[in-house]
């Protein structure tokens, strides 16, 4: 199903908007990560790992589930289709297992010891550090994918292309 322009380009704002946001609330979530394992301040580092839970549940997850909606809505409404494109297929994939991830560290979050950060650790650690530098070199990625658009369909796009 295509549509008109304008829903369309509208969609795409949506989109990058949120996959943007997406992006910048890791860097976020990173640097408030980063600023209390340097800190030997209790009460910052709990005050840090408050931070960090606020930010993942009130703007990490509802960012990533987002993308993840307006991605695969971008997609059946252009074009570009949602499996014909091997660059779509792979921001689809890589937006999907940012997310599933994304969903077990911070389901899990509060119920971690010191490592990860926690009420029983107070630090925010290096897991946490882990899990937010590897997501940004995902989202990058798929941001990558997104600008330079490699080419090559899939084989279920090449049969739709050549009938």
């Amino acid at each position: 199903m295509v549509v008109g322009p304008k829903l369309r380009k509208g969609l795409l704002v949506l989109h990058i908007s949120v996959s943007v946001g997406w992006i910048g609330a890791v860097l976020a979530f990173l640097a408030v990560a980063a600023g209390a394992r340097r800190s030997a301040n209790p009460e910052a580092e709990q005050a840090a790992f408050s931070i960090m839970e606020t930010i993942g549940w009130t703007v990490l997850v509802p960012l990533s589930l987002a993308s993840l909606m307006t991605g695969i809505l971008q997609s059946l409404v252009t074009p570009w289709g949602l499996v014909r494109h091997y660059w779509v297929l792979a921001k689809l994939l890589i937006t999907v297992v940012a997310t599933a991830v994304l969903l077990v560290f911070m389901e899990g979050f509060g119920h971690r010891g010191p490592e990860a950060g926690g009420p029983h650790g107070n630090t925010p650690g290096s897991s946490s550090i882990l899990h937010a530098s590897g997501g940004l070199v995902l989202l990058v990625l798929a941001l990558l994918l997104s600008v330079y658009k490699p080419r090559g369909l899939t084989g279920w796009g090449l049969r739709k292309a050549q009938s």
